[in-house]
């Protein structure tokens, strides 16, 4: 007979929750589920007997485990948070032991592969997640619920990701404090490749540069400091992590490296340098978390679909093929009968050509506010 979850109290989202993997942001997830009341119990589980030690007595857990078996069919929610090249390993091992009905994510930098994997073992209420959030100190001892806070925290279900997975992962992000934003894990890992693992490989380059010649190092400065920081992280997990997504990475070097060219060139062109420094100063001026607002105004509509599977693959592959890009996704109700989804779009013209198109496709759409 499969074991029920345990029961969630009155307040708490999950009965049972284990987080695999009892690192920094393990760490921090388990410490925000405890901190908030989220789940009656947390239990860590770990290959490190040291890294257990330290969770239980420092509070991130209520319970520790040195590896998966039968106790697992407790768990309704279920965190993957090992390093990039443990990911798969660690899902092979937890797949047999896993409650079906169990909310299944993970924290990885890189979305494609993992889910890609969790749809071969069969764990159908998997939801892939990121948070952007981390820091230069790594391990159980740094970590702290605060982390997580305003973080955005992306959601990559798949075609066949249910209405209701989703929405579970949704509000899981949201009473961590986080901000989530849905996008496919090919999208996901596209976009990451330049604005997460490209600045590590450059910041690897300048610091290679000051390592052979002692004399850079004297005169390193704040602005130097600063866009070298990512290169404090762990070696080893940042290493995984760009070389889990080499492809779209290399995409990324090239277009920065038609960049640097260009601005090269400039040098002897002082005014079309001057227009290159304005640009950039309006753009990084107006990144969301420069500006301190988290995420920009969307335009929103709402689509009624029935609860069964693939409803989302369909919404966002008739948009997708006509070009329109969704930024965000909310399930905003689950029911037996159906459901309704949220799409953030970006212009007042994409939200109604998205109408239009879904329509068209039989769904039924309205705006929102």
């Amino acid at each position: 007979m499969t074991a029920l979850p345990s029961p969630a109290p009155a307040g708490a989202l999950f009965g049972t929750a284990v987080v695999a993997g009892v690192g920094l942001i393990g760490g921090s997830v388990a410490l925000g589920l405890r901190q908030r009341g989220l789940a009656r119990r947390v239990i860590g589980l770990d290959a490190s007997m040291d890294v257990l030690r330290d969770a239980e007595a420092l509070g991130v857990v209520d319970e520790v485990r040195a590896g998966p078996g039968d106790w697992l069919r407790e768990a309704d929610l279920v965190v993957l948070a090992a390093p990039m090249r443990a990911l798969g390993p660690l899902a092979r091992a937890l797949a047999p032991h896993l409650n079906p009905a169990a909310l299944v994510t993970d924290v990885g930098s890189v979305k494609a592969g993992i889910a890609a994997e969790l749809e071969r073992l069969g764990v159908h209420q998997f939801v892939p997640g990121h948070p952007m959030a981390g820091s230069e100190r790594g391990g159980v001892t740094h970590a702290r619920a605060e982390l997580l806070e305003n973080a955005v925290w992306v959601l990559t279900p798949t075609e066949a990701t249910p209405l209701s997975a989703l929405s579970r992962a949704r509000a899981l992000v949201e009473a961590l404090g986080a901000a989530p934003v849905v996008m496919p894990p090919q999208a996901h890992d596209d976009l990451v490749a330049t604005v997460s693992h490209l600045p590590y490989l450059a910041s690897l380059a300048l610091t290679h540069l000051v390592a052979r010649d002692e004399r850079l190092s004297l005169l390193a400065a704040g602005g130097f400091r600063d866009l070298t920081r990512v290169a404090s992280g762990d070696p080893r997990m940042s290493r995984d992590m760009v070389v889990e997504n080499r492809a779209p990475l290399r995409a990324a070097l090239g277009r920065f490296r038609t960049q640097l060219e260009r601005l090269e060139a400039e040098l002897d062109a002082p005014e079309a340098l001057l227009a290159a420094a304005e640009e950039g100063k309006r753009t990084r001026d107006s990144l969301p978390v420069v500006r301190r607002s988290l995420l920009p105004r969307r335009h929103d509509l709402v689509v009624a679909v029935s609860d069964r599977p693939n409803q989302i693959g369909a919404v966002t592959q008739a948009l997708g093929g006509a070009g329109v890009n969704i930024k965000d996704i909310e399930v905003l109700a689950v029911r037996e009968d159906g459901g309704a989804i949220r799409l953030g779009l970006e212009t007042p013209e994409d939200a109604q050509e998205a109408a239009r198109i879904l329509t068209g496709a039989g769904f039924e759409v309205r705006g929102r506010g």
